[in-house]
């Protein structure tokens, strides 16, 4: 008895999809079927909502973008609607990273016009010039075009259709050039597809598209992946389906034992659709960041000011010092980041032996109990700060890093935090705090190195009375 065949998951693991009542991918299929190839059901899925339309005609999503792993056959929904849109008398780029990947399109794309009977000479006509590449057809007059990005391509050229290949590496000097050449169109689109990027690529457009529509910050915007939200085992055969959709198709189990290798990040990018945060820039740099360092410890003045960060997922709490420096500089150092389980006696201890000025606390999940121990140990009432006054801490750690008015002296366990973040919005009036871009490292730690600088920075020297006679 023959086992029964398996495929691949037909729909996106995660999508953002706009509501819509029609759709033009039937029109699309028919036209491709004409070359003698059939659409598998999650191409015919995701077409349905590439070319959905609105009650005016207008595409629903003027922008959509879709990640698939390799070989699964992705450019094959740009291939059905360019397909469509040549029929249509449309105007079309299809851009792509390589050379030989914008060619391939072109060849790919003339093979099933003649396999749909068109005659070249007759029907369409060609130019073949590799990086010039046209199709033309002669009787809608839809032209496409295929073309290697750079920085300054498609400048002064117009089109309905702009196709973004290989979208993890479009960078954002060439969306500049790229992006005005559809808004002349009276009803443009913009399809971006590629895969996750790798430690190599070099485009942020793409990764920050996916972001922003997911979030449901990008207007007329669609987005659809097949992916793994964390890094499975190469052999987790479970993985190998819900990743990729052409698996009992042309993809199979066979295929991918053959390709597996010792890269287990590769893998889950290539194959799984996993996106790694390794290529999105911290937005404190290294370079930024190694720039406060200093080989010796400074001179210091004055008492400590203490930052104390209980961590929002309350597994962890960190506490940091800063202090005045003889150069005028604040010099901020961590001083630990414990687990909450361990308790607070740690940081007691701490604050009744050095000699403190003031002490912050954020985060619920124990400022209250910690404020009310230092209570019972006749400690300084501390500051709970605000969310104003958090969003102000966050704004002059920032500063304080452009105007270079702090130092450290090289923690690697801060550092590493540090030159590992994102920003996160606070509030509703543009305020931002920060986010590690990893799980295993805790934000706490420069939570705290921050809270204490912002309380030294905010410190103000008592001016002496003068009594004059």
């Amino acid at each position: 008895m023959t086992a029964e065949k398996r495929f691949g998951n037909q729909y996106p693991t995660q999508s953002v999809i706009l509501p819509f009542t029609e759709t033009k991918y039937q029109e699309a299929i028919e036209i491709y079927e004409k070359s003698k190839h059939k659409c598998y059901p999650w191409q015919e899925n995701l077409l349905k909502e590439v070319m959905a339309i609105d009650e005016d005609g207008l595409w629903t999503h003027q922008k959509f973008g879709y990640s698939i792993p390799r070989r699964n056959g992705k450019t094959e929904i740009v291939y059905i609607l360019e397909l469509w849109s040549l029929e249509q008398g449309l105007s079309i780029l299809h851009t792509a990273h390589r050379i030989s990947t914008s060619h391939s399109s072109y060849e790919k794309l003339k093979k099933y016009l003649e396999d749909s009977g068109y005659i070249e000479g007759e029907d369409f006509k060609s130019i073949k010039a590799k990086g010039q590449e046209r199709l033309e057809l002669i009787e809608s007059g839809g032209v496409i075009q295929f073309r290697t990005r750079t920085s300054s391509g498609g400048l002064g050229e117009g089109f309905d259709i702009l196709v973004i290949d290989e979208a993890q590496e479009y960078t954002t000097e060439q969306e500049s050039a790229l992006k005005y050449t559809v808004t002349d169109s009276d009803n443009p689109m913009t399809i971006m597809c590629g895969t996750p990027p790798t430690p190599v690529s070099s485009g942020t457009v793409f990764t920050n598209y996916r972001e922003n529509t997911l979030a449901g910050k990008a207007k007329y915007s669609g987005w659809a992946e097949w992916s793994v939200e964390d890094i499975k085992d190469i052999h987790d055969v479970e993985a190998w389906y819900n990743s990729n959709p052409s698996m009992g198709y042309h993809l199979n189990e066979r295929k991918i034992e053959a390709e597996l290798g010792e890269d287990k990040l590769d893998h889950n990018v290539q194959r799984l659709g996993y996106w790694p945060k390794y290529n999105q820039k911290s937005v404190i740099s290294e370079q930024e960041w190694n720039a406060l360092k200093v080989n010796r410890l400074p001179v210091i003045k004055g008492k400590l000011f203490v930052g104390i960060k209980y961590g929002n997922d309350g597994a962890n709490v960190a506490m940091s010092i800063a202090v005045k420096t003889l150069s005028g500089k604040i010099f901020v150092e961590t001083i630990d980041c414990q687990s909450i389980r361990n308790g607070n006696q740690w940081i007691i201890n701490f604050l009744k032996k050095a000699d403190v000025e003031k002490v912050v606390i954020d985060g619920q999940s124990g400022q209250s109990i910690l404020t009310s121990e230092m209570k019972d140990f006749k400690l300084k009432e501390p500051i709970l700060p605000t969310v104003k006054e958090i969003i102000n801490a966050n704004s002059r750690w920032e500063q304080g890093i452009f105007q270079k008015s702090f130092c450290h002296s090289g923690q690697p366990s801060l550092t590493t935090v540090v030159t590992n973040c994102d920003k996160r919005t606070i509030g509703n009036s543009g305020g931002f705090g920060y986010k590690s871009q990893f799980d295993d490292m805790d934000i706490s730690l420069m939570d705290s190195a921050l809270l204490a600088h912002w309380a030294c920075s905010n410190n103000k020297p008592k001016k002496k009375q003068q009594i004059r006679y």
